[in-house]
């Protein structure tokens, strides 16, 4: 049987999508597994073993379609359920089976506060998608494949942080959902421990600013290595401190250790660590109660309300505290 799963973004959102590509390839003994996703997400897809061949969604539709439609697919399942998806759908003309994104749910969460969520993480809303094929949850939690030529030597960060170190994810896609950067240099000042910053190219100038406190213990990662390579920065971290963001989902694949910071977000959308039989290995602070949180399922540029209170508010001490408590010097 030939399927092909359709998951155009974002990095996390891809991430959690490969329970699915693997439990398929593995437990439906003739499948042959395609993926189709953004090309700015390559990386992510063409080292996992478990997909046989990569698709990426193109300017041109027609052209596209013809190609996906000279792979004669027999099932489609579609992990991202909208507009352009139901488009490449209709024109395949194949079965599919669509996750549900429960976007009413949602509506009535950001906009009344009333949680009609379910208690389920997404990954198995994911694999809702494959119940007709007899698929289960194999309990392995999440995948993510670093080639070898994106391995980190140990030439590429300082040698005081070869013996460990804590990684600090400073990034994230929307502003809502980052720890305002006077709190991480807060946080980063009462940190025993050699701390690397993680983020990408926009992040460069605000870890910076962090990093100029104490450059011996603070390495300013942000921007100098490619996304595998920020991977196995976070793989052989000992800690990892991370916004909502893709680079928690990578360290949830690694099983790591996580203090996660939530914003204008929350876990009840269903997107929180995925560590199946280990939730002990994470821990989730934010502040509960505000009347205006969750603002949005993904967030915004600047707070709504503009006081920012539910990523202002969790203060720096709080995160030392489940530092302490996680590398044992409580």
């Amino acid at each position: 049987m030939k399927f092909l799963i359709i998951r155009f973004s974002s990095i996390g959102d891809i991430v959690l999508t490969t329970p699915v590509v693997r439990c398929l390839k593995k437990q439906v003994l003739t499948a042959e597994v395609h993926f189709l996703t953004k090309p700015g997400f390559k990386t992510i897809v063409e080292t996992n073993p478990y997909i046989d061949k990569v698709h990426y969604l193109q300017d041109d539709f027609d052209s596209m379609i013809a190609a996906l439609t000279a792979e004669d697919f027999d099932y489609v399942i579609d992990l991202h359920h909208n507009l352009r998806t139901l488009k490449v759908k209709r024109a395949l003309g194949k079965q599919s089976f669509s996750f549900n994104k429960l976007n009413v749910e949602k509506w009535l969460l950001t906009n009344f506060k009333v949680n009609k969520m379910p208690a389920v993480h997404i990954v198995d809303r994911y694999l809702e998608t494959l119940q007709t094929f007899g698929v289960k949850n194999d309990g392995a939690g999440l995948d993510y494949f670093i080639p070898d030529e994106d391995r980190i030597k140990e030439s590429d960060i300082p040698t005081s942080h070869h013996a460990g170190y804590i990684g600090i994810v400073i990034g994230a896609a929307l502003n809502t959902k980052r720890y305002p950067i006077d709190k991480v240099k807060a946080l980063c000042a009462a940190i025993h421990h050699p701390i690397i910053l993680l983020g990408g190219k926009e992040d460069v100038a605000n870890g910076e600013l962090i990093a100029a406190a104490d450059p011996v213990k603070i390495y300013n990662a942000c921007g100098k290595f490619n996304l595998n390579e920020s991977a196995d920065l976070v793989r052989r971290s000992k800690l990892i401190i991370t916004n909502d963001t893709g680079l928690m989902h990578i360290a949830t694949a690694f099983y790591k250790p996580i203090i996660s910071l939530w914003g204008n977000t929350v876990p009840e959308f269903g997107m929180y660590p995925y560590m199946p039989g280990k939730p002990q290995l994470f821990d989730i602070l934010e502040v509960k109660g505000l009347p205006c949180r969750p603002c949005s399922k993904i967030g915004y540029d600047k707070c709504p309300k503009k006081h920012f209170k539910c990523m202002q508010q969790i203060k720096p001490e709080d995160v030392l505290g489940k530092v302490n408590e996680r590398l044992g010097r409580a």
